[in-house]
């Protein structure tokens, strides 16, 4: 990580220090933020603006949960009206980001698992003198469409590492586990586990993540069809939790990993049901998605110079997950 970005991140986390978390209010399917005193009224001074997050988020998917803490947390201290909405169809999540410009909100803080869907949407928003900030997935693609900050994991990356922690621990055989098709962060975390762990045997096999009984049983049928697989990687914190009655299921003595964290997932990792899990620090994605739309709108500034702020990967295993595990009590890890 250069020092630009640890700038970056060292001042978002100061001030996030002085944060209270935002009063949610629901109305079709919308997510409004607003201060718990009522109104819209934060903690910067400055004229409210109104931010369209838009993300990929599945139906009963709780990683977005911390995102959208962090989102109202930088709502909550830049005096934004957040005004959050999802779909995991990527052609739907376009003609959301498309409202949204009809709108003509202050900024928009957007996903991008398709950028062949996205992409031109994203681009239109920027021409229409709309800034735009990306986070969590789209990172190879975000300056090229006019993004003017991205937060979140190089995914090749983190999935090399995996593989190569993998590797390390002796492993042979390995399934990574996709939980929604169509979608290439997921799929280039399971090309670099590939990569990272150079001479492992590593399949991907493809599950409904929609459905918590369906992803159980096809991973249970993958290992019972196969005793040789000694680890199953997933790429979410629900699904390694699913993955967990699978190995118990079929008999299988595979260990577990995981992308992605929440407060289930951290007592997983505790109990030693999972060996690790990849924190790519939502909450903060969350937050540095809405405030880098405010810094920019209120003084002109850009974070990351030029280039994505990494939000992670990191490891948490036994090593360091007491350390975590006060935050994910508080649903922000």
């Amino acid at each position: 990580m250069n020092r630009t970005v640890k700038t970056t991140l060292a001042l978002a986390l100061a001030t996030s220090t002085a944060l209270s978390m935002a009063a949610c209010s629901s109305s079709g399917g919308k997510q409004t933020i607003e201060s718990a005193a009522g109104g819209a009224a934060g903690n910067a001074g400055t004229p409210t603006m109104t931010v369209a997050m838009i993300t990929h988020q599945a139906p009963g998917d709780t990683f977005w949960d911390i995102i959208r803490k962090g989102a109202e947390a930088g709502a909550k201290k830049d005096n934004v009206k957040l005004e959050y909405t999802n779909d995991p169809d990527a052609t739907k999540q376009a003609q959301l980001v498309q409202a949204a410009i009809d709108k003509k909100v202050d900024g928009i803080a957007v996903t991008s698992p398709n950028t062949g869907a996205l992409g031109p949407v994203i681009k239109k928003a920027v021409a229409a003198g709309i800034p735009v900030t990306m986070f969590n997935a789209g990172g190879t693609d975000a300056m090229g469409l006019g993004a003017i900050g991205y937060f979140g994991q190089g995914e090749t990356d983190a999935g090399i590492a995996v593989g190569e922690r993998i590797a390390k621990a002796g492993g042979k055989r390995v399934v990574c586990v996709i939980q929604e098709q169509g979608q290439q962060q997921l799929e280039d975390r399971c090309d670099g586990v590939k990569k990272g762990a150079a001479g492992v045997n590593v399949d991907r096999i493809y599950v409904n993540g929609r459905d918590d009984s369906a992803v159980t049983t096809t991973i249970q049928a993958k290992l019972t069809q196969d005793k040789a697989i000694d680890w199953v990687v997933t790429l979410g914190a629900p699904f390694a939790l699913d993955a967990v009655k699978s190995i118990a299921g079929s008999g299988s003595s595979a260990k577990l990993g995981t992308f992605d964290t929440s407060k289930e997932l951290v007592n997983a990792v505790k109990d030693g049901k999972v060996e690790w899990a990849i924190d790519q620090q939502p909450y903060l994605q969350g937050y540095l998605a809405v405030d880098a739309l405010w810094f920019y709108k209120t003084n002109g500034n850009t974070l990351g110079g030029g280039k994505n702020v990494a939000t992670g990967p990191a490891f948490i295993d036994k090593a360091n997950v007491e350390k975590v595990a006060q935050f994910a009590a508080n649903g922000t890890r």
